[in-house]
Formats: structure tokens, C-alpha cells, sequence
């Protein structure tokens, strides 16, 4: 009887499948480091392809400030489970967009968030995702009397779709945290 036991492989630039390569040397330039999370999606160029592109879409044009993305981000990745996603996104939401330490450690320990529209952003990410984006008009309409809107709305679903990929293929792989992320590491109790 044949094993078919899976095993993961994180690549390199060098071991990298040709059309992830690029995606790779660019992650390394902007980030000193290729990520685990990235190492692992190289496998799938259309994997690691879509991430990137939908994941800066996002970031630049799906109008968010840095604190509201990180909020959104880390929702997703709190309502999905993935301890990957949650640690990467802390550290960044603490050292690099500056988000109050308070809202990220409501938003990991399932607490209120200490500002009323992060609050509702927050809550509303996640009833997206728990619902599988079947919310309610009055869901809706709370996140829009915080002062979001419609487009507001459809960008929470892109970022949804990101997260989605990264966040299944963590647990799928058992993506090991970075030792960059440690300091944030959170697990799913």
C-alpha cells in the first residue's frame, strides 16, 4: 500500500517554481525576509499570484487607513482560527500601523473594542465571516451608521477573499510562525 502522507515543502527563490520566483525576490526586497506563509504558497504560483495582488489591492485602493486594515485583517484571521495570521498581523498592527495595543488584544481575546467605529468594523468583519456573507440588512446598516459605506463594504469582502486563502492554506500546512511573529503568537482556545 502506497503512504500518501503529505509533505510540505517552503521554498526559496532558488527552488521557488519559475513564476513564483519573481513574487518571492519582490517579497524579500520590500520585507527583508520571505515569510513562511509565502515560502509555502510559492508552491502555486496562482496561489501566491492572487494573494499578493488581491492583498495590495487592498491595502492601496480599497480605501482603509493602515489602523482599519489591520483591524479588518486581524478579524478575519480571529474568526477563521489561523494562529499564523493572527500573530503576523498583530506585530505588523502593533510595530508598523500603529494600531493601540488595547484594540488588538480585544479583537484576539473576543473582547469590545475600546473605539466605537474600530468596534463596529471589527464585528461586522466578522459576521461576514461566520455567516459566509449571508448578514443581515441590519448588520449592514450598523456598519454603515459608523460612519462606513457601501464600497467600505465591498472592500471588507475582498479582504475576506485574501485572508481566506492564506488563512486555509495555514491550516492546511500547519504554517509555522515566524520568529519575527513569535512575540505575538495566539492560539485558538
Amino acid at each position: 500500500m502506497k503512504d500518501h502522507t503529505i509533505t510540505w515543502h517552503a521554498h526559496t527563490i532558488e527552488t521557488a517554481p519559475e513564476k513564483s520566483k519573481e513574487i518571492l525576490a519582490a517579497t524579500k526586497k520590500s520585507m527583508g525576509m520571505i515569510p513562511n506563509m509565502h515560502a509555502y504558497m510559492a508552491e502555486n504560483p496562482a496561489m501566491i499570484g492572487s494573494y499578493i495582488h488581491g492583498y495590495n489591492l487592498f491595502r492601496n485602493i480599497a480605501g482603509f487607513n493602515a489602523i482599519e486594515q489591520e483591524v479588518i485583517f486581524l478579524s478575519i484571521s480571529v474568526a477563521n482560527g489561523c494562529e499564523y495570521c493572527v500573530a503576523a498581523h498583530s506585530m505588523v498592527a502593533d510595530q508598523m500601523s500603529k494600531v493601540p495595543v488595547e484594540i488588538t488584544d480585544a479583537i484576539r481575546g473576543g473582547k469590545s473594542i475600546p473605539d466605537t467605529k474600530l468596534g463596529a468594523l471589527s464585528t461586522f468583519t466578522q459576521k461576514l465571516v461566520n455567516k459566509r456573507g449571508r448578514v443581515t440588512q441590519e448588520e449592514i446598516s450598523e456598519v454603515l451608521k459608523a460612519g462606513y459605506t457601501n464600497s467600505h463594504i465591498l472592500g471588507i469582502i475582498t479582504a475576506v477573499g485574501v485572508k481566506t486563502i492564506s488563512n486555509y492554506m495555514n491550516e492546511i500546512i500547519q504554517t509555522p510562525v515566524d520568529e519575527a511573529f513569535q512575540h505575538r503568537a495566539w492560539s485558538v482556545e
